[in-house]
């Protein structure tokens, strides 16, 4: 990467797959700021049927979306054919949600008045897009900013810009203006240009909660920009008096290993009762054991891919390091399978003695055991977090989960499912260091457009009844 080029790396192989100059900032904005008001004039019916012709373009490219995908990121082509899946069912989704969420309303008023609800789109919003599914989660902040009437920004993560590329490309080829969706390549440095850009109406985040720290307190100073933070979690799974110990351990590995680990949602603390936990984690480990690693087109097809780069991998390897020099016992290691790629096994470790466990995401195939005595201090372990995005309870009566439900601090909290993979007709987001209270997914239609009132009479009818001086007194 050098200071005027993106270049993108396969994980998987260490080998160049594309590059393109670094954007202009400055023009980006520009040409969505000159193009918005015309895209927002149009009737919402248009801006639908655009997306919908849009849906037509990625499933006649759907191949071409997951190989690019799986080769950008080194996940499975079978799941890279899951997320270009995913990219296609948002636009209906999201159309329901901008109709349910932002529909136009009349009410009755006083004397016979109207009042009227409609919504209003912000104006240009720019879009930061994670690594790990960078067509999904982009995609959906931009499928309804779009049917809103908002003009776009789109900034792919440097570590998957040709996701982004291919996926404005899909934009343009169904007839969505090029002025209204524009791509802007870069690295950090014009990641933060675009976000504290004076023209742009606000920002729709997906990525590390340290970044989404310093873009609030970047936003502080203006409230009248929207700020949307989707951010991680330290996401806790409990399995109590789990009846089914197999199918417990397979959820157990869906939530920590699916992605090889680099979901927001995955599982990082497996909480269990000391003393009744070996059959589980002996459970987990050798299905873990099992679990394939490999490149994204092997066969047999593998379970998990590698982590987005060596960098990344060093960073892991040195955490597991560090959770063991404080006590952690490994359970399985945490191997490099390759001397020079990124490719990780699955790791376990028991965390218990460790006195002050990090407050981390560790964005990995990583997963920590935390021993407890009862369900309250289970409940206390999993609450003790800054974040508080997923977390899921395996096992127990009907009593326990309403138990649970009503103490964890979590956005998404699932009862026998992992913690991963949430609906997108349904609310996503978190609490504390997860989000700022601007959930996506269903509810992405609430950020995009902002509520107007308004009282109307078809002619001006008022007088005025008390505080007048009498007219014979004037």
């Amino acid at each position: 990467m050098t200071a005027s080029e993106i270049i993108s790396f396969e994980p998987a192989t260490g080998a160049e797959y594309w590059r393109r100059p670094v954007g202009d900032v400055d023009a980006e904005v520009a040409i969505a700021r000159q193009h918005w008001v015309e895209w927002a004039s149009q009737p919402v019916t248009v801006r639908m049927e655009a997306l919908r012709r849009f849906v037509n373009v990625v499933r006649s490219r759907a191949e071409e979306l997951a190989d690019c995908i799986a080769r950008e990121t080194g996940k499975p082509l079978w799941e890279a054919r899951t997320e270009s899946e995913a990219v296609m069912n948002k636009v209906e989704i999201s159309i329901s949600a901008y109709l349910e969420r932002t529909s136009q309303r009349r009410l009755d008023g006083n004397m016979g008045a109207r009042m009227a609800v409609r919504h209003k789109p912000h104006g240009v919003l720019a879009v930061l897009g994670p690594y790990n599914f960078p067509a999904h989660l982009p995609n959906g902040h931009i499928v309804p900013a779009l049917i809103a009437g908002n003009a776009i920004v789109f900034k792919p993560s440097e570590k998957t810009p040709a996701t982004g590329a291919l996926l404005v490309e899909c934009y343009h080829a169904a007839g969505i203006p090029e002025g209204v969706v524009r791509l802007l390549v870069g690295g950090p440095d014009e990641g933060r240009a675009l976000a504290g850009h004076p023209d742009i109406d606000g920002l729709l985040f997906t990525g590390s909660a340290r970044t989404g720290v310093a873009l609030n307190r970047q936003y502080a100073d203006t409230p009248g920009k929207i700020l949307a933070l989707e951010m991680g979690g330290n996401n806790p799974l409990i399995v109590w008096d789990a009846a089914d110990i197999p199918a417990a351990a397979a959820l157990v590995v869906q939530s920590a290993f699916l992605s090889a680990g680099q979901r927001c949602t995955a599982a990082r603390r497996l909480i269990v009762q000391d003393g009744a936990h070996e059959p589980l984690i002996a459970a987990v480990k050798g299905l873990a054991d099992r679990l394939i690693v490999g490149e994204p087109h092997a066969t047999p097809a593998p379970y998990m891919g590698p982590v987005i780069d060596n960098g990344v991998a060093d960073q892991l390897q040195e955490s597991f390091l560090d959770l063991m020099m404080k006590g952690g016992q490994p359970i399985k290691q945490l191997d490099r399978l390759i001397a020079d790629k990124p490719f990780l096994s699955p790791a376990i470790i028991d965390t218990t003695r460790v006195a002050e466990r990090p407050d981390v995401e560790l964005f990995g195939p990583i997963l920590q055991v935390i021993r407890v005595a009862d369900f309250d201090e289970a409940l206390i372990e999993a609450n003790n977090t800054r974040y508080g995005l997923a977390a899921s309870l395996i096992g127990g009566a009907p009593e326990l989960y309403d138990r649970f439900w009503a103490n964890i601090r979590a956005g998404v909290v699932n009862w026998n499912r992992p913690t991963n993979g949430a609906p997108s007709n349904a609310p996503f987001g978190g609490v504390g260091l997860s989000g700022n209270h601007r959930p996506s997914a269903f509810y992405a239609a609430d950020y995009c457009a902002y509520p107007v009132v308004s009282t109307e009479e078809d002619q001006a009818r008022a007088v005025i009844g008390v505080g007048l001086r009498d007219v014979a007194q004037s």
